[in-house]
């Protein structure tokens, strides 16, 4: 049980820095100081964490309000990411718009 609220309070910490940047990448409008790489491996170490608690309920039967708060904010933090990855191609489409009409 604890490690379930310790892994839930981890996710959920990370899960308020996604609408921060998904705010500063609308904002911005520009792809710069931006890593796709470096938001691909979280965004795969979500998948991991959601296959985990798949694994957990299913083959080894775990439930519970906290267990379910947890997969909860798994999907949360996917979904986000996954926006702050789309915001990011673009912003860099409009990086490229702005360096094209820089340069006539």
């Amino acid at each position: 049980m604890i490690a379930e609220i310790l892994e839930t309070i981890m996710i959920l910490a990370f899960g308020l820095s996604w609408p921060l940047s998904i705010y500063k990448s609308v904002k911005s409008r520009t792809a710069k100081g931006k890593s796709l790489q470096f938001e691909f491996f979280i965004w795969l170490g979500y998948i991991a964490g959601i296959a985990m608690k798949f694994i957990q309920c299913f083959a080894l039967g775990k439930d519970g309000p906290i267990f379910y708060l947890g997969w909860v904010f798994y999907v949360l933090n996917f979904v986000e990411i996954t926006i702050d990855m789309v915001l990011y191609f673009r912003n860099v489409k409009l990086d490229k718009e702005r360096d094209a009409a820089a340069n006539k």
